[in-house]
């Protein structure tokens, strides 16, 4: 209905060869995400009335945290009976992509009053966007600039615990409107995390990683690798978190197998 509705005859899909493509389901993807329906507007009833099955979707989405499906369970049962969670391998799960992104930006916006990486992005957000391309480069240094300076004093639990959702903060005003972001199921976990950041029909991949030390690092290179092999990028984006004393922080481009690969150690 979205695509024949609301897509069709919008700039830039003015034919059924481009409406029914991937840019067209993008399209339709960032309107359903926007609308406002009785079916969001219950999650998000559901979910601020069940505390515990809130607190299981948070571990689930920002801390990569696993749970034995089990129905017996408060929390799942009621996550499965609302349709919010389903099985996958044993495991406890976000029933489909749209209400996990849902709900990640639900939890969010519950932060953006006086969350520091959402302000600080939001009062520069025009120096991303050159001639209606994302630049992820500068996303990239920025959020460095920023989180070394805001966060250098804090806990290394909180860095580690915070990271990736501080960085989601950051990227939120960003893209907000215009582009949207999902996180891949299958490399989410307390160890790393892969975005996928789709702006006006671009797509770039960022893979968020704790640092484990050099050969966990060189594994992290060839995961990406492989996404941008399957989405036919050129170039991809490395987030480490690294809590090593003796660290270096900063940023370098690598190339890897013939990609380039802009490393960012915060």
């Amino acid at each position: 209905m979205l695509l024949d509705e609301q897509i069709a005859g919008k700039a830039g899909f003015e034919s059924t060869k481009y409406i029914w493509s991937d840019a067209g389901i993008a399209e339709a993807v960032k309107i359903l995400l926007n609308e406002s329906n009785t079916l969001f507007d219950d999650m998000r009833k559901q979910i601020a009335g069940y505390p515990e099955l809130k607190k299981m979707l948070y571990a689930i989405l920002f801390y990569g945290q696993s749970f034995a499906y089990n129905p017996d369970n408060y929390a799942i049962d009621i996550g499965r009976m609302f349709g919010f969670l389903g099985e996958c391998n044993g495991q406890a799960v976000v029933a489909n992509r749209i209400f996990e992104t849902r709900i990640y930006n639900l939890f969010l916006s519950e932060e953006l009053l006086d969350n520091k990486s959402y302000i600080a992005a939001s009062e520069i957000k025009n120096q991303f966007i050159r001639e209606g391309y994302l630049n992820m480069d500068v996303v990239m240094a920025k959020f460095m600039q920023h989180f070394t300076e805001v966060y250098a004093d804090s806990s290394d639990t909180f860095k580690e615990e915070n990271g990736r959702r501080l960085f989601l903060l950051y990227l939120k005003p960003i893209i907000n409107g215009k582009g949207n972001y999902y996180i891949e199921a299958q490399t989410r976990n307390q160890r790393r995390t892969d975005v996928v950041i789709d702006y006006l029909g671009q797509q770039h991949v960022v893979e968020m990683k704790i640092w484990r030390g050099e050969e966990y690092n060189r594994r992290g290179e060839e995961q990406l690798f492989d996404y941008l092999e399957y989405y036919h990028l050129d170039k991809g984006y490395l987030l480490s978190f690294n809590f090593n004393k003796k660290k270096q922080a900063g940023i370098k481009e690598i190339n890897h197998k013939g990609k380039r690969i802009l490393e960012v150690v915060v």
